[in-house]
């Protein structure tokens, strides 16, 4: 049986749609792949530029994503990504994408967060609180919250007090707490050639260990700089 001409014609209808239908996909998807290859490009640019002075320190790029109404041509020789260097420094960052086979251009951003694994708090703590592995705890932090030098060794911290009041999570910094607070009773430890002599002595200074502090010697009654090295010693080299 013969098809009759309405068949046909639904037929051919429906392959011509198809056919647009493709076209216009395929366009789309072109239009799209170049986007896409500028904002990834973007982002890992951002990523090779600051992972370099990372220290320890966990880099993320989000690059806005780049308006679809925007054309964007092929580029042959690959895009090029440029930002000056008091831009890396910043949290929003602008980069420019041009393309050496023509004079197209764009300005795109991205919004970096820095974050370092620190010691921080498990649970609330009190003033005067010897820290104990009990209420640390390690987790990731935007480094743009802390103000003083943080810590990432957990049990480097065991021992020393609580200076103030600070809540669930906060990250300690330096000068929340001291292992030697003013006004403690410690040993004085004087290092002379290969020899130790210890006395009583008595902090005039907080410190955290490595810090040199002014402490008195409680048998002279002479004050003398000394670094801290436990929360119950202090060492002086001769």
């Amino acid at each position: 049986m013969k098809p009759n001409n309405a068949t046909m014609h639904q037929s051919l209808t429906r392959l011509l749609l198809c056919v647009v239908l493709s076209v216009i996909s395929i366009s789309c998807l072109a239009a799209m792949t170049n986007h896409v290859r500028v904002e990834e490009g973007a982002k890992q640019y951002l990523l090779s530029q600051l992972t370099d002075n990372a220290q320890d320190t966990s880099i993320d790029v989000a690059i806005v994503k780049i308006d679809d109404r925007i054309n964007i041509p092929d580029c042959p020789t690959g895009f090029q990504y440029n930002a000056s260097q008091e831009a890396l420094s910043q949290s929003y960052i602008s980069v420019r994408v041009s393309c050496q086979n023509n004079e197209w251009y764009l300005f795109t951003s991205g919004q970096v967060t820095r974050t370092k694994e620190i010691v921080v708090t498990q649970g609330a703590v009190s003033p005067g609180t010897v820290l104990t592995s009990s209420n640390l705890t390690l987790a990731k932090v935007d480094v743009r919250r802390l103000r003083h030098t943080a810590f990432t060794d957990l049990e480097a911290l065991i021992g020393a007090r609580m200076k103030r009041r600070v809540t669930n999570g906060q990250a300690i910094q330096s000068n929340m707490l001291c292992f030697v607070c003013k006004g403690d009773r410690i040993t004085i430890t004087a290092e002379v050639a290969g020899m130790e002599v210890k006395t009583a002595g008595i902090a005039q200074q907080d410190g955290v260990v490595g810090d040199n502090i002014k402490v008195l010697n409680a048998s002279s009654r002479k004050a003398v700089i000394a670094r801290v090295a436990s929360p119950e010693e202090v060492v002086i080299h001769l």
